[in-house]
């Protein structure tokens, strides 16, 4: 059996090349792999599953967009902080990954929502496993159960089956905390901030919203979405639909205020949202409508002419008085301006993604720690935030790709 050192050595490599060891295997380190000059390095990943990039895969189940279509400008309004990920998007854009996957065999379409898919019938164990045959055409070796414990005194790294591996290179790629069942524990933050670097708590992102609606509305609509609808937090908006649950709201448009919602959560310990159900028309035109036909229930009228779902009517009736809904410019307002409370977000372990990890300030511009030389992190393990809709996995891919560009650099520069 080959220790871990053995596998930067499995071939008679030029004595110029560098050891690069990746740790994990999700899409920031796949493509950091894939975009590494082979002429240069010798590069092996080191997962601790027995399989690669599982969150990946598990992500896929609930609708596989792999980026979006959205112009670059647009693309990057999306990161918070704001302007942290623009060199690494102009490293490696949308386009570009779109015109990688085609190259190792996988086709994309664009959604009615500008959402990028892989073309239809082509699931994500396929892109996973066209991406990992690009790399190991490469010649690049992954070591599966490899789990990574810290480092030795002498800044070696160790692994759970007592190896240890010195390398020139170490690129951490080890996620954030949701989704635990893939491997994303965050655990892995003792070992840095065991070296003096800062690390966030983690919180949930993309997630579940609490709210304490009336148990009967909760019998009468539980899994019924709210759709073509806008929601508010504070001055940030976002337009999509929910869907109603026990718990609250979950859906695209919540999931697109996480941070707003998250940040008076923690100021002020609720959380103040409105609802748009009719972001296509103004009061006035509401009231215009509703003036039609006053001879059937304001019920019907909402449905006819507004077109809005019994579930819609529902909500309204639970949140504003009788007084309110009987009165057709009150009404309108409230149609505009349906507010609610959130109380928490849910369970970290069930977001779709995190905030927290490797402070952002820990990192140069090339996601290097500045504590430690020639020790990169990237990936979701960085305390950085995005929708989802292809923003999230863009950025992963888009990190790994801007390391393996300045390595490739750095290293031609050595030689210089």
């Amino acid at each position: 059996m080959y220790s871990c050192n053995d596998f930067f050595l499995l071939k008679e490599y030029n004595k110029m090349k560098k050891n690069v060891a990746i740790i994990g295997s999700g899409p920031a380190a796949l493509l950091c792999a894939a975009f590494l000059d082979i002429e240069k390095f010798n590069i092996t990943i080191f997962e601790k599953n027995k399989s690669i990039a599982r969150k990946f895969l598990v992500a896929g189940n609930g609708g596989f967009n792999l980026t979006h279509s959205e112009d670059g400008k647009e693309f990057i309004q999306k990161y918070l902080p704001q302007d942290y990920l623009d060199a690494a998007f102009a490293s490696f854009t949308n386009t570009n990954l779109v015109l990688f996957l085609e190259t190792i065999g996988i086709k994309t379409i664009i959604g009615s929502s500008g959402k990028i898919y892989p073309d239809k019938d082509i699931k994500p164990i396929q892109v996973i496993q066209a991406i990992k045959k690009y790399i190991l055409k490469k010649e690049i070796h992954i070591a599966l159960q490899h789990k990574w414990l810290g480092w030795t005194e002498s800044d070696e790294l160790t692994f759970e089956n007592n190896h240890n591996v010195k390398t020139d290179y170490t690129i951490f790629a080890l996620g954030g905390k949701s989704w635990k069942i893939t491997g994303s524990d965050g655990l892995w933050i003792e070992q840095f901030e065991g070296k003096g670097i800062n690390c966030l708590p983690f919180l949930a992102s993309n997630c579940a919203c609490k709210v304490n609606f009336e148990t009967e509305f909760i019998l009468k609509n539980e899994g019924n979405a709210l759709k073509n609808i806008e929601l508010r937090c504070g001055e940030k908006t976002q337009k999509g639909e929910v869907v109603i649950t026990k718990f609250g709201l979950e859906g695209n448009a919540i999931y697109g205020l996480s941070n707003a919602i998250r940040k008076e959560l923690l100021e002020k310990k609720v959380a103040k949202i409105c609802i748009d159900l009719k972001p296509s028309l103004s009061t006035e035109k509401i009231v215009e409508k509703l003036k039609r036909n006053t001879s059937v229930s304001i019920s019907n009228v909402l449905k006819k002419e507004l077109n809005l779902s019994p579930t819609q009517v529902q909500l309204l009736k639970s949140v504003v008085s009788k007084e309110t809904f009987l009165n057709i410019e009150k009404l309108a307002i409230s149609i505009k301006n349906v507010p609610l409370e959130i109380s928490e977000l849910g369970p970290i372990n069930e977001a779709i993604s995190t905030v927290g990890g490797i402070d952002c300030n820990e990192l140069t511009p090339f996601f290097e720690l500045k504590k430690l030389e020639n020790t990169f992190c990237i990936g979701e393990m960085v305390n950085w935030d995005a929708p989802t809709g292809g923003y999230l996995l863009q950025a992963c891919f888009s990190m790994g790709v801007h390391v393996a560009k300045h390595l490739n650099d750095r290293y031609k520069s050595y030689l210089e």
